[in-house]
């Protein structure tokens, strides 16, 4: 009795320790890891740590210059909603958008 007991805790910590694994996995390849900064249309500082890959960020105000500290491209839209011209920064990079405030940034 006390046999099968063991085998049914070693199966459960065994099924446990599979789960957190992909799950930590996953978490770990639908992020950008770093910081992506931003100074806006105020001068107000912001910063994205960690932004989710494929997901679209608004820029509060307008960004007129950014940093992208992060590990993947970010890619900076004229418009809300990550639409209208694009430019991207490669990651380690820094950029002053002049007049042409960005208001949206996809990651990935």
């Amino acid at each position: 009795m006390r046999s099968r007991g063991n085998h049914v805790v070693r199966a459960a910590v065994a099924v446990g320790a599979a789960a957190a694994l992909f799950c930590g996995m996953s978490t770990s390849a639908q992020a950008a890891t770093g910081d992506f900064t931003y100074v806006n249309v105020n001068e107000d500082d912001f910063t994205l740590h960690n932004p989710a890959n494929g997901e679209c960020f608004l820029l509060l105000s307008g960004a007129k210059s950014a940093t992208n500290r992060t590990n993947a491209t970010a890619t900076l839209f004229e418009e809300q909603g990550c639409e209208g011209s694009r430019l991207t920064m490669p990651p380690g990079t820094s950029a002053n958008f002049g007049g042409n405030a960005r208001h949206s940034v996809m990651f990935g």
